[in-house]
């Protein structure tokens, strides 16, 4: 599994001119799952989203010059009771090498898709505050994604990754 993390001041996805989601302060996450990808994935990638230090310690003085407002690096999602907007994203695996079309033979498809989807969005919700605190687009859907980044910080991740 391959996703985009961003650091997020606030983030919402439209579908057909309606706000089917949105978050404050937290993680948007563009996620996209493999023909080759498994629970194990989805297990290693939910454990790694929800465990990753991106947030500042506002108790720590920031040791920096910069203007962070504490401590960069200190918290996690967990940690601050943030919350989570996570977009199923075929795309992140196309492939360009060939042509000027994307190829996506390397993105799942269908039922297996929303199967491993699913489970990812379950497993990010047991490790949060609540249920609520994790919210996803629509699946298969043309979405608008809107979403004010922090930092900004953006991460690039991928399971398969040695």
């Amino acid at each position: 599994m391959k996703v985009v993390i961003q650091r997020v001041k606030k983030a919402s996805v439209t579908v057909d001119n309606a706000v089917v989601s949105e978050i404050k302060k937290g993680l948007c996450l563009l996620v996209g799952i493999s023909t080759e990808d498994t629970v194990e994935d989805v297990t290693k990638l939910a454990s790694k989203v929800l465990k990753l230090k991106l947030f500042e310690d506002a108790e720590q003085a920031a040791g920096t010059n910069t203007e962070w407002v504490g401590k960069p690096w200190m918290k996690s999602i967990v940690d601050i009771r943030g919350e989570i907007l996570s977009v199923s994203q075929f795309t992140l695996y196309a492939s360009v090498k060939k042509g000027a079309k994307p190829d996506f033979h390397k993105a799942q498809k269908g039922h297996a898709a929303v199967e491993l989807y699913t489970e990812f969005l379950s497993q990010l919700k047991k490790g949060m505050h609540s249920v609520e605190s994790v919210q996803d687009g629509q699946f298969g859907a043309m979405m608008d994604v809107a979403l004010v980044n922090d930092g900004p910080v953006t991460i690039v991740y991928d399971t398969r990754d040695k």
